[in-house]
């Protein structure tokens, strides 16, 4: 373990069945095994490292807004630019739209070759490809 590494990551989530559509595929795609499997709740593992869907029943609120105090998205080593393409093409078949079309795949700047994916849910996630060596523009 490494000292100030990201032990896990819990997300509750409105809908345990949508959730588990688009983020459990999502994570296991990238490599993530599914962990642990409750009533209300699933984790996937990657590394020492952990994230969490629950439909809590605290939840005071069914929505998430990226746009309000709290987390805005997690972002993911995808692999090279052509993986990211391939995660994107097939992400609306589980639940996720491409934002930021008009800019993709360079919506993070011309040096910054990204997916930038909501779920139904209104949860993002960005799909970051590899750099390549000396940090030049990534093209496809």
């Amino acid at each position: 373990m490494t000292r100030g590494s990201l032990h896990h990551v819990e997300l509750w989530v409105p809908d345990l069945d949508r959730a588990i559509i688009s983020l459990g595929w999502l994570l296991e795609t990238l490599g993530y095994q599914p962990h642990q499997s409750w009533d209300k709740g699933r984790s996937w593992l990657l590394g020492e490292t952990y994230i969490v869907v629950e439909q809590s029943p605290a939840l005071t609120s069914d929505t998430h807004d990226r746009h309000q105090p709290g987390l805005n998205h997690l972002a993911f080593h995808a692999g090279p630019a052509g993986e990211v393409d391939r995660l994107v093409a097939d992400a609306a078949d589980h639940g996720w739209t491409l934002l930021f079309a008009e800019l993709h795949p360079h919506a993070g700047g011309l040096g910054h070759y990204a997916g930038y994916l909501a779920n139904s849910d209104g949860f993002e996630v960005e799909l970051v490809a590899d750099t390549p060596e000396g940090g030049a523009p990534i093209t496809p």
